[in-house]
């Protein structure tokens, strides 16, 4: 994508803490870019589903959105002072995430950013049923942000997969990277590259591969996939001036490696893709996904490929 030149920040009408508000507004005063602040609100008892609907229902839909109209008027006028320019707008759709999307592509945002559930008995910020329909659905760049601030100067950390083995098209590990530095390049960051592999799917793969018994050489083979996954690794990071001590190829899993690392170096944000796949007419994002973003302790910024086509109904929609 091109430089980030709109913003959408998605506003919970119901929590008095906006950290995706602050996170949005630092942001698009380090780019340049317009923020645009959004109230998406659904009520089955306002909607007329269950009954006729009536003049007096939609005039309850009207003064509702209204409120939250003003409210979100509150909360930008700070912004504004800052030299921040910001547009409010406050939608009746549902269900939410799909409300999001439709103003988010009618309205021409480069950018989501938007709050995680934050759970008080543990560290970590839990995702919601909503978070995790974005990251399937969302067809622009998605930030998820923590109750967390950042550092003065924000550690990313890009995470790629160089030999596509989760059947990730190569052109997105090069966005990946080159979203990190272009936002980084504009808050004064710091962009670390991430790369893990499993030594055992080569083992695993020698020995079902072996017909007859045999000693099969084991230190050899993942040696070898060290050096062919090292290899790729530092072709992209070369080519996106990354400093070999800020490229980290580790053997291990990527759902405890990735958050390890994190955890590590102090990151700000993960930036990694997502491909959804249509199976059973339902939309998956990949398993090692799923199992890393619950156990990364900091933002994460969510790309998809460029032919990515969001399931999301796009035209206009009437959820009254």
């Amino acid at each position: 994508m091109n430089e980030i030149s709109k913003i959408l920040a998605v506003v919970d009408p119901t929590s008095p803490e906006q950290p995706g508000v602050s996170r949005a507004a630092w942001l698009a005063k380090a780019t340049g870019a317009e923020l645009e602040l959004l109230v998406c609100y659904y009520n089955e008892y306002l909607s007329g589903d269950r009954l006729f609907d009536s003049p007096s229902l939609e005039k309850a839909r009207n003064e509702v959105i209204e409120n939250h109209e003003k409210h979100l008027e509150d909360i930008a006028e700070p912004i504004r002072k800052d030299g921040i320019t910001v547009k409010t707008s406050a939608v009746w759709d549902h269900p939410l995430y799909e409300g999001v999307v439709r103003h988010a592509n009618a309205s021409g945002a480069d950018l989501i950013i938007k709050d995680t559930h934050h759970h008080s008995a543990v560290t970590r910020a839990l995702l919601t049923n909503t978070d995790w329909n974005m990251i399937r659905t969302c067809p622009m760049p998605l930030w998820l942000v923590k109750p967390r601030a950042l550092a003065e100067k924000p550690a990313f950390v890009a995470a790629i997969d160089p030999m596509n083995q989760h059947d990730k098209p190569a052109a997105l590990d090069d966005e990946i990277l080159s979203m990190s530095k272009r936002i980084a390049g504009k808050v004064d960051g710091v962009v670390h590259a991430f790369h893990s592999y499993d030594p055992r799917i080569a083992v695993a793969t020698a020995t079902a591969n072996a017909y007859i018994p045999v000693s099969l050489p084991f230190d050899e083979i993942e040696q070898q996939m060290h050096e062919d996954h090292q290899k790729r690794f530092k072709e992209i990071t070369e080519f996106h001036d990354v400093d070999d001590d800020k490229a980290h190829l580790i053997a291990g899993l990527t759902h405890e490696e990735l958050p390890a690392i994190a955890d590590k170096l102090a990151a700000d944000v993960v930036v990694m893709g997502a491909v959804a796949r249509n199976r059973w007419k339902r939309l998956f994002i990949g398993a090692t996904a799923e199992r890393t973003l619950e156990h990364l302790p900091c933002d994460l910024l969510i790309l998809k490929p460029d032919w990515f086509k969001t399931p999301v109904d796009l035209s206009n929609h009437d959820a009254a």
